[in-house]
């Protein structure tokens, strides 16, 4: 496995995290955050799944 889907999937734990810290809090600039981490983990993760098909792994 790729380290770039590991960082990914730890990425988007973190943005969900922050995005429900967000609404709980009711800081919308926080949310807003949560959730463009999230779409950063899931890019980087895409791209680990990318480099293990190449790998054939």
């Amino acid at each position: 496995m790729d380290k770039d889907r590991i960082e990914g999937s730890v990425e988007q734990a973190k943005g969900k995290v922050k995005e429900v810290a967000g609404k709980v809090t009711g800081d919308s600039k926080t949310e807003a955050e949560g959730k463009a981490d999230q779409v950063k983990g899931k890019v980087k993760n895409t791209i680990g799944g990318i480099k293990d098909t190449l790998r054939g792994e």
